[in-house]
């Protein structure tokens, strides 16, 4: 009985019967540490030294001695004011200058003593002294500030292994930036609803980031999904957690969650199409104006078809921990309308609805229409949506883009989105080489000594500008060097000279002959 008590409750036990224990008798105190013993699993004498230990006296208020009073702060402040308020580290430094100043021209009196108070504080004690008045000074204690709001708190957090597979109907909600390389300014913005059971994808361009926007592209994607929606999952951008776009989603009866901030794999199914479907269709460059949001709305409106009716996609169906390593089981690839058609939570008229959509598209012409969008918005990419003139749209034959699919992959990239324009660099000036003043002359060595190596050539250049030249030039020498005794040696041997030229060597007769081993290639090195 006793392993099982806590050290709390065998704290608590002993308060309750240390005093009757120790008002006792001999015969009591024997019956109570028995008793005790028997609870608590002690040993003897540790339960005699425990209830006899002597009563704890309230620790003594140490007094300490107070060395700067409110004079020094008083004289603290009137030198904090006149410094504009300085920070203590850098009003320190100044008090020897600014006392002296300030008592000269009447503006403070002080005597002896608290002069060396002043002249003495020290920076983390001014803080402790001014720490009040600085509260006031800026209108009171300023508040941190932080990511959560009223309207983040009242939303639930649902992470990726809290949907247990949930019903058609619950999207996971993210917008996808047409920001190009600059996030300033006002932009085209996508928003993504993917849903967790079947990984059905609506796409919704939204031309600025506005709570209403966002409510009006909502209510564009319930009239698209083939079943009608139970609940959106949001991340924490300002855009969905406000009062206007929270509200609105209760009112009509959607359930609303978010992921926690700065944890993306929460919302992994719809961060997956935001690659998969937007950046992999639209690219990265920047779009801005009505004009690039409607160019954007006619692409999403045949890639839903053609991504949700023909494209099959993979659906996580068990991961598995072992150790280190992770095992993912996936179910077999087929396409998000295969996968509601076969689920029972989609109603049959939803179904019919779905299957006579199926019927009627055609997926050769639905990838002509992504083509023609992604040809009119290469047009737009980087381009400023003012003052922008209508054009006329891109009429392609189907036939032969048909015909030419077998052909297409011969052309490299064939997404227009995805082709970078074409932009002139700004021609930068060339800094002026050193060897410049030198290049004459070096070249004049070259032509008496071809063989000459780069390390006499760089003494030469010391000995002739020590300003410019170290011995830590040599590299930059070789390289100029070489290219030059290249067009020297071209010019010898063009000219049929360079025998005249090879080093030569004394014989062991006395004469003089040359290196058996010489060639043009030996004086080039």
């Amino acid at each position: 009985m006793a392993r099982h008590l806590s050290m709390a409750t065998r704290s608590e036990l002993v308060e309750a019967i240390i005093e009757r224990y120790r008002s006792s008798g001999r015969a009591d105190k024997q019956r109570i540490l028995d008793e005790f013993i028997a609870v608590t699993g002690y040993h003897r004498k540790h339960a005699i030294r425990i209830l006899c230990r002597p009563e704890k006296k309230p620790p003594a208020t140490k007094q300490y001695a107070t060395r700067y009073d409110g004079k020094v702060r008083e004289a603290l402040v009137v030198l904090w004011e006149a410094s504009d308020r300085l920070c203590s580290k850098r009003l320190k430094p100044m008090i020897p200058i600014l006392l002296p100043a300030l008592e000269r021209h009447g503006r403070l009196d002080v005597d002896d003593e608290l002069r060396g108070k002043l002249l003495t504080v020290s920076a983390a004690t001014m803080d402790r002294l001014l720490s009040q008045v600085r509260v006031v000074a800026r209108g009171g204690q300023r508040r941190r500030a932080g990511m959560s709001s009223a309207v983040r708190r009242s939303v639930p957090v649902r992470t990726f292994g809290d949907w247990n597979d949930p019903p058609p109907g619950y999207v996971e909600v993210d917008f996808v930036a047409h920001s190009g390389t600059s996030s300033s300014g006002s932009f085209v913005q996508t928003m993504v609803l993917t849903d967790i059971a079947t990984g059905w994808t609506e796409c919704v361009p939204v031309r600025t980031r506005d709570g209403g926007l966002v409510i009006a592209a909502i209510q564009q994607a319930r009239s698209l999904f083939p079943f009608p929606l139970l609940g959106v999952d949001f991340d924490n951008d300002s855009a969905f957690m406000n009062e206007l776009v929270v509200c609105w989603c209760r009112g009509q009866g959607l359930e609303v969650t978010r992921s926690r901030a700065y944890r993306k794999n929460d919302q992994a199914w719809v961060e997956q199409k935001n690659g998969a479907i937007v950046r992999r269709l639209v690219g990265y460059g920047r779009f801005v104006g009505a004009e690039a949001t409607a160019s954007l709305s006619r692409l999403f409106a045949v890639v839903r078809l053609h991504g949700n009716l023909y494209q099959p996609s993979f659906k996580l169906q068990e991961k598995t921990r072992i150790g280190a390593r992770v095992i993912k089981r996936y179910h077999a690839p087929v396409p998000p309308a295969a996968r509601v058609l076969a689920h029972s939570g989609v109603s049959e008229t939803d179904k019919a609805r779905l299957r006579v959509l199926m019927e009627a598209s055609d997926p050769v012409m639905l990838f002509t229409g992504i083509r023609v969008a992604q040809e009119e918005l290469g047009r737009r990419v980087d381009r400023r949506g003012l003052n922008s003139t209508l054009e006329e749209p891109i009429a392609i034959d189907l036939q032969r883009f048909a015909a030419s699919l077998k052909t297409a992959w011969q052309a490299g990239e064939t997404r227009p989105t995805h082709r970078r324009p074409y932009r002139r660099a700004k021609p930068y000036p060339k800094r002026p080489s050193m060897f410049e003043p030198h290049e004459a002359q070096i070249k004049a060595w070259l032509e008496a000594e071809p063989a000459i190596p780069a390390a006499t050539v760089l003494q030469r250049l010391m000995d002739a500008d020590p300003s410019h030249f170290r011995t830590r030039s040599l590299r930059m020498v070789q390289r100029v060097v070489k290219p030059w005794r290249a067009e020297v040696m071209g010019r010898i041997i063009l000219d049929g000279d360079w025998i005249k030229r090879m080093p030569t060597y004394p014989s062991a007769a006395g004469g003089e002959i040359v290196h058996s081993i010489a060639t043009p290639g030996n004086i080039l090195r």
